[in-house]
């Protein structure tokens, strides 16, 4: 069975990567890698679907038991990608999505070079600046260093394979499963499909 892919969303805070990604589940076929975050749940969050919300603590035993691929400190809290959920639907041929943030994206690759970075913003700053305010849970301090956080997430935004921009949802969501497929179709992703098809060419023409 052909393993699948880890398809990593990065993004700007506000930037609407968690709509983009809940869009992709509902109309394409991907499993979500579930992080693990010590940020307190927003309202209708819920433990096991949205994040698995841990103490401090918690967390820090994940990181000594190697039981994250990846984990990182952002905004006063943190995030990491739970292994053995990740690797138990790579190896069933699933393609995963793994919603995280910059640091942890650039370990992602370091650990799966066939990963796909896929990073999304909004077309401007006074966009995401209004995406925030608009969620009513941040105070104007939080906004502030959401907004100082995405000046220097922009830095490494040369590091991602692709930069999709969400202006149009169904748009956005489109176009990051067309990058997926076309990633697909390479032909480097596709080396044991030629041999086998020239193979059984071979053979057939051998038989008429």
């Amino acid at each position: 069975m052909e393993k699948g892919r880890l398809i990593v969303i990065s993004g700007f805070s506000g930037a609407g990567k968690g709509t983009v990604v809940k869009k992709l589940l509902e109309k394409y076929n991907y499993s979500l890698s579930i992080s693990a975050t010590t940020r307190a749940p927003r309202e209708g969050e819920v433990d096991g679907r949205e994040y698995y919300f841990k103490t401090v603590d918690e967390f820090r035993t994940l990181i000594d038991y190697n039981g994250l691929i990846e984990w990182a400190q952002y905004v006063d809290n943190f995030y990491g990608t739970p292994r053995k959920f990740v690797e138990e639907e790579i190896a069933a041929g699933k393609n995963v999505i793994l919603e995280i943030e910059v640091q942890g994206a650039m370990n992602i690759k370091s650990q799966y070079p066939n990963a796909i970075l896929i990073f999304i913003t909004t077309k401007d700053i006074k966009t995401l600046h209004e995406r925030l305010s608009s969620r009513g849970t941040e105070t104007p301090d939080v906004i502030a260093k959401r907004i100082a956080r995405a000046a220097e997430e922009a830095e490494s935004m040369e590091a991602y394979e692709f930069i999709v921009v969400n202006d149009d949802l169904d748009t956005c969501v489109d176009a990051v499963n067309s990058i997926v497929v076309s990633e697909e179709c390479k032909k480097e992703n596709n080396t044991q499909f030629l041999i086998d098809i020239k193979k059984e060419l071979e053979d057939y023409s051998k038989t008429v």
